[in-house]
């Protein structure tokens, strides 16, 4: 995978078989979000209806998930790179820090 800085942010550059198992999972969500409006539409038993909807928040979490592993992943490196580049300087530390420390926050406000 490949990842480009532009404007303080990572911005990754999967490869096509990288970006397979999202999109395969990402098929499978829309697939449910149509059968669970489907139900919807057709007054299934409410528990059935929450049923689906449990499973396609699950489902998304574990596409975040996905997302996330590559973000840190492609974070990882960059700080890597950073102490590399600043070896024996505590500057490349905090520099390193402070991008894993963005990504992070970005994360977690979901």
């Amino acid at each position: 995978m490949r990842y480009e800085l532009s404007e303080g942010r990572l911005h990754l550059r999967r490869e096509p078989e990288e970006k397979q198992p999202i999109l395969s999972r990402l098929a499978r969500i829309e697939g449910q979000v149509r059968g669970l409006r489907q139900m919807v539409e057709n007054d299934r038993y409410c528990g059935e209806e929450l049923q689906q909807a449990t499973a396609i928040t699950a489902a998304l979490r574990e596409v975040s998930l996905l997302v996330l592993q590559d973000h840190l992943s492609a974070g990882i490196d960059h700080a890597a790179a950073l102490l590399r580049e600043h070896e024996g300087d505590e500057e490349g530390v905090k520099l390193a820090v402070t991008e894993i420390t963005t990504l992070l926050r970005a994360v977690l406000k979901q």
